[in-house]
């Protein structure tokens, strides 16, 4: 008989405005994974239910309850892992190593019967795709039982996602049973390939340092020709030192990356792959900021109810509720710069805000709701 530590897990999470649902995917009626499969079809995304049911009406006593309800209907199931995994962040009892999962059916079920407007929103802004996905899913059991992870959790250094461990099976298949057959032929702490993924660490190191003798080598016969760089250079360094030390700081990335933007001319714009990514980037924090910039807009139009045909001028509004990026990159994209003269500004800023508004999907401005009602008319 074999004893060695569990495998600790740490669930992907898919953020959902102010939320977090951690999830797994279920491969079959014993497998499951937390990285995605490229074929998506042989795979069902599972939400956990206590960030399903978090920050609604229901007490935290009441949720088992709620989740049998909808174990009935299909569209939760408590899932039963082998007693070889634990959760990070998770209190899971040992004698009971199970959670409840919901469908992305029941996900928006859930969301349409307890969650506020804005949350609604914020669901269904996410996971549409997901839930056209997934609407022919069958309905899920009222349980499983997985006994085997068909990847590695990312956090727990095996990197290898076609790795099949077979965990130790338990005795009873029921929901609550812990007890499992721990014998030679099912002893999951003895990977195949652990050595291997060693290996290759080491050689990423070896590769690592033999990439610093070669820089060394380099500034030491042509510093003369890269005295212009060594700015940018000592920035990546002390980059890299700061992100191996663990003290890396926005403004250490802001001033790394501003001077690689500007280290060269990075070609056509219609053709730059790195506009293309800082733009998928961009466009991405920008989408992800939606819900909190929602309920800005939403409490501004309370607090200013008595003057909504009074407003603030566009600058001051754009200031107020719309995040300081935004305006910048819309700012220098319309050509008014900090140097810009301030009559220019004022003039253009009215577009400016119009353009927020409707990226955002926040109309506040009288000029925004009556373009916005003859643009879905046509």
């Amino acid at each position: 008989m074999s004893s060695c530590s569990p495998i600790h897990l740490t669930l992907p999470h898919w953020d959902v405005g102010s939320r977090k649902i951690r999830f797994i995917y279920l491969v079959n009626v014993t497998s499951f994974r937390l990285t995605d499969c490229p074929n998506k079809s042989l795979v069902v995304p599972l939400f956990l239910g206590a960030d399903v049911f978090a920050n609604t009406d229901i007490r935290t006593e009441n949720h088992p309850r709620h989740h049998a309800k909808f174990a009935k209907k299909g569209l939760a199931t408590r899932i039963q892992f082998s007693s070889g995994f634990r959760f990070r962040g998770l209190k899971v009892p040992t004698v009971n190593n199970s959670l409840w999962f919901y469908s992305i059916q029941g996900l928006f079920r859930v969301a349409f019967e307890m969650y506020s407007k804005q949350d609604q929103l914020s669901v269904l802004e996410n996971f549409q795709d997901v839930w056209k996905s997934q609407i022919n899913d069958s309905p899920l059991k009222t349980s499983y039982s997985l006994t085997v992870q068909l990847d590695f959790d990312p956090y727990s250094g095996i990197y290898d996602t076609g790795l099949r461990i077979e965990m130790s099976q338990p005795q009873h298949g029921q929901v609550g049973s812990d007890t499992g057959d721990t014998s030679a032929d099912h002893d999951y702490c003895s990977f195949p390939t652990q050595s291997s993924q060693i290996e290759q660490s080491q050689a990423a190191i070896s590769t690592v340092r033999h990439k610093l003798h070669s820089l060394d080598d380099r500034l030491s016969s042509e510093a003369q020709s890269c005295a212009e760089k060594l700015e940018t250079i000592l920035l990546l360094l002390e980059g890299i030192n700061r992100y191996i030390n663990g003290t890396l700081e926005e403004k250490d990335v802001t001033e790394t990356v501003s001077a690689l933007l500007k280290a060269k001319d990075w070609g056509c714009v219609y053709s730059s792959s790195l506009l293309t990514c800082v733009g998928r980037w961009l466009g991405q924090q920008f989408h992800a900021a939606n819900s909190s910039i929602s309920q800005k807009v939403e409490g501004f139009k309370v607090h200013h109810i008595e003057r909504i045909s009074d407003l603030p001028p566009a600058e001051e509004l754009a200031a107020e509720l719309f995040p300081e990026a935004m305006q910048t990159l819309l700012l220098h994209w319309m050509g008014l710069s900090e140097e810009s003269t301030l009559e220019k500004r004022h003039s253009e800023y009215p577009i400016l805000l119009l353009i927020l508004e409707f990226a955002n999907h926040n109309l506040i401005t009288g000029v925004a709701h009556v373009l916005y009602s003859s643009l879905i008319c046509k």
